[in-house]
């Protein structure tokens, strides 16, 4: 297993807890964006810079992923093809993205984006980023590396 993250809009605690448990288990994290990005001085995470574009970044994961890796996005359709491809997708507020609820996202996704091309005010963005959003990634991530190391 590796982990791909959508790193332009990863939330820098995110990473952090990424890097710690790419040190724990010896998984390696690629951080993949179209700028230059940070990293700590771990053999367990890389960075990949891209080339600016729409959904290069996420083409790219999606080009390198094998199945049964992970790849960390709030993006639905990146998140939807990562399943396609037989990947697991989870998102930085901890929700993993499943065949069974793929589906109904895609749809609320594109509806939002139908709603707002017609004129519709959708602003107000999603809540920021909590605490409790923080203690979800982290669980659901230590559940699917617990899951990983024990089929090894």
């Amino acid at each position: 297993m590796k982990i791909w993250v959508d790193a332009d809009a990863c939330p820098v605690v995110v990473k952090e807890i990424l890097f710690r448990a790419a040190d724990r288990t010896g998984v390696i994290v690629t951080l993949v964006a179209n700028q230059p990005l940070s990293k700590p001085p771990s053999a367990n995470v890389q960075t990949l810079q891209v080339p600016r574009g729409f959904d290069v970044a996420d083409d790219e994961i999606v080009k390198r992923l094998a199945p049964g890796d992970l790849v960390i996005t709030s993006d639905i359709p990146l998140a939807a093809e990562v399943i396609d491809k037989g990947g697991l997708a989870l998102s930085p507020r901890g929700e993993l993205h499943t065949k069974e609820n793929i589906g109904a996202k895609l749809n609320m996704r594109d509806f939002m984006d139908t709603m707002r091309s017609s004129g519709v005010d959708t602003s107000g963005g999603p809540s920021a980023y909590s605490q409790r959003d923080k203690q979800e990634f982290a669980n659901n991530l230590d559940r699917i590396l617990t899951r990983y190391s024990g089929s090894n």
